[in-house]
């Protein structure tokens, strides 16, 4: 493999569109060879890097319609160029998904927060290190995953979902998301279409070259956040190296309606475990219809990890994705990060 050279970012056109009309007739035009830039701050690891040389860039920076948050008669709708400081300091997101704000507010540092969107954060590729330098895994068109070996550097890769890539998805405000029943708003050219949070997610089984359902010529819009698990309890938990700042070892976001003490209905989505955030069925199903208890949230851990399958580096997931999950269950409410 040849080495990766760090030094400055290829050349290529820069296109700055004022509306999302105009940005969308770009992507049109240049297809394959354009490149989103919304933040900017995946964009540039790759372009300084020459990893990434994509002939076109869009700009999105100017096109204000973007950044929006707005409340609806059925939730909260929020603009793909929002800041994620926007998501954090927002009055209505603070008071009816918190869980989101706090997610937000775990993503990035103080810097990043100011620059960093949200549409970037869900869209964001992922942090594998062989692949993110440049070497042919199967993610970047090779034949070879070169995490997975047993003398790999896997300890942040997957513990579900592997499928030939061992790479995970990078997103927290991502899981919380899933978790609320969120919906994408992706548009080519006029034609639109609204994609469950759930489905926005495409796993390596599907496309080993992708992770979300964004293709060339489309656009994330905005985010819809529905009125549905508005004041409900919403839990959301990151484990990570440092923590001032870093991502995901393990995340969880968790939605639970209670009637009398007891849960009715139940979301649990874990992230940086595999490589789509993974709505964890099995233990809602396990936990619906039970008191909120110890031993309800000891079942829920327990169920949370059939099905693991560690590597080399990483088994202690398992046991973190189990103790976050039962925390997730039995604990208060987090508000601080």
């Amino acid at each position: 493999m040849k080495g990766v050279i760090r030094d400055v970012i290829p050349q290529l056109e820069l296109f700055q569109p004022n509306s999302a009309d105009d940005a969308l007739a770009l992507l049109a035009e240049h297809g394959s060879d354009a490149w989103v830039y919304a933040g900017g701050l995946d964009t540039l690891d790759w372009f300084k890097d020459r990893v990434k040389r994509p002939r076109v860039v869009v700009d999105l920076g100017g096109v204000e319609s973007m950044r929006e948050i707005r409340s609806t008669s059925d939730g909260i709708e929020i603009g793909a160029m929002a800041r994620l400081i926007d998501v954090v300091n927002h009055p209505d997101i603070q008071a009816r998904f918190p869980a989101l704000a706090l997610s937000a507010k775990t993503a990035a540092s103080p810097q990043i927060r100011n620059q960093g969107t949200i549409g970037g954060n869900v869209a964001q590729d992922t942090r594998c290190w062989y692949y993110r330098d440049g070497w042919t895994c199967y993610r970047a068109g090779g034949n070879i995953c070169y995490a997975s070996p047993p003398t790999a550097m896997n300890r942040e890769h997957c513990i579900l979902g592997a499928s030939r890539c061992v790479a995970v998805n990078p997103s927290d405000t991502a899981p919380v998301l899933v978790a609320l029943d969120a919906e994408m708003v992706i548009r080519r050219g006029r034609a639109e279409r609204v994609v469950p949070a759930a489905e926005f997610f495409v796993g390596p089984e599907i496309d080993i070259e992708r992770m979300t359902a964004l293709e060339a010529g489309d656009l994330l819009m905005s985010i819809r956040v529905p009125s549905t698990w508005s004041g409900a309890r919403v839990y959301f938990e990151k484990v990570r190296d440092r923590d001032t700042w870093d991502f995901a070892l393990v995340n969880v976001a968790t939605a639970l309606r209670e009637s009398g003490g007891v849960i009715q209905d139940a979301r649990v989505v874990v992230n940086g475990v595999a490589p789509t955030p993974v709505r964890l069925t099995a233990v809602e199903n396990a936990i619906r219809g039970q008191a909120r208890n110890e031993q309800t949230a000891n079942r829920a851990g327990d169920v949370s990890i059939q099905g693991t399958v560690a590597l080399a580096q990483n088994g202690f997931k398992v046991n973190l994705m189990r103790n976050l999950v039962r925390r997730s269950i039995r604990d208060e409410v987090m508000t601080e990060a």
